[in-house]
């Protein structure tokens, strides 16, 4: 008759012991946790405390009255908002510079990241590097005043430049003419924003694998081809998802630089081409006390700008590539 003998692991029960939960992680990881509080906290204060302030879209507020204690007046709000004259000129405007800052502004960084990454003089490539960042950090303020200097029909350095060099004859009146607003909404923003959108872009080609380009190189591929199909196709998941970051924040404009631009919307000049839903939002909501019609607003371009996200992100999705959600 044989012995049966049962040979226990001295392992199994350290395999098997119940893995603490989430308060007992906190307790250990305390140190880390005090990091993390004060970000939640910021995070808790000025974005869903605020989201309470939405039924004044509901309601008719009046200065003074506390959120929530004036009188509903249901949709009136955005009954009124569809109606006005005003909206369909300020969402061309909205959507005329969304959309280039979407396609030419969102290429740019690209293109200017591919190419820092070709450069071989890393000295020359962190001084680009440094001095297209530098702009970022200046405020909206600054800027307005160096390309209110620079653009002046008075002895301004661009418009000295295209007179010298015989592309005209006469200045241009760069601040007063609406027709060109769009344009150098984005010009501005593309010099101020290029160095810093494209730090991400450079960030993912640090991670292509060198020998990718070394078996390019042995199979005769161009610098050219090379850039076309292993950077771009490496850094093309991260694309993607800025991509539809982008598209989810469509209606949202650079309210600053709208605002300083035109020097506080007091430009009549240019608010045929300038007034955006932002700077629309505030003129009516605020200068005009008209606090719940601003609301609704406000709440109605939030709504598109998320179904705009989920559209985007379903699409890419089924396209098969790196989707956001």
């Amino acid at each position: 008759m044989g012995v049966m003998i049962k040979v226990t692991n001295p392992n199994a029960a350290s395999t098997t012991r119940k893995q603490p939960n989430f308060f007992q992680r906190a307790i250990e990881q305390w140190d880390l946790q005090l990091l993390v509080i004060p970000g939640i906290l910021l995070l808790f204060v000025f974005s869903y405390i605020p989201i309470y302030g939405l039924v004044m879209a509901f309601q008719e507020y009046r200065i003074g009255d506390f959120p929530g204690q004036s009188e509903w007046v249901g949709f009136k709000q955005f009954i009124a908002l569809f109606q006005d004259q005003n909206l369909p000129l300020v969402l061309r405007n909205t959507l005329a510079i969304s959309g280039l800052k979407l396609t030419i502004g969102f290429v740019c960084p690209i293109i200017f990241a591919v190419f820092l990454n070709e450069m071989s003089n890393q000295t020359l490539k962190k001084g680009i590097q440094t001095i297209s960042y530098l702009p970022h950090f200046i405020s909206w303020t600054v800027c307005a005043m160096l390309l209110f200097d620079f653009l002046s029909t008075d002895g301004g350095a661009v418009n000295e430049m295209l007179m010298g060099a015989g592309l005209i004859s006469q200045p241009i009146g760069f601040f007063s003419r609406s027709d060109l607003f769009w344009g150098l909404a984005l010009v501005s923003d593309i010099w101020k924003e290029l160095g810093w959108n494209s730090i991400i872009f450079i960030s993912a080609m640090a991670g292509v694998d060198a020998e990718m380009y070394e078996a390019a190189d042995i199979d005769g591929a161009t610098r050219a081809q090379k850039m076309w199909h292993i950077t771009i196709k490496a850094i093309k998941p991260t694309i993607v998802l800025l991509f539809i970051m982008n598209v989810g924040g469509i209606l949202n404009q650079n309210f600053d630089q709208i605002m300083m631009l035109t020097k506080q919307m007091g430009n009549p000049l240019l608010k045929e081409t300038a007034n955006v839903i932002d700077t629309y939002i505030f003129q009516v909501g605020i200068s005009m006390g008209r606090a719940s019609f601003g609301t609704a607003a406000g709440l109605v371009k939030s709504l598109i700008n998320f179904v705009l996200l989920i559209a985007a992100n379903t699409i890419a999705d089924k396209a098969g590539e790196n989707a956001l959600f």
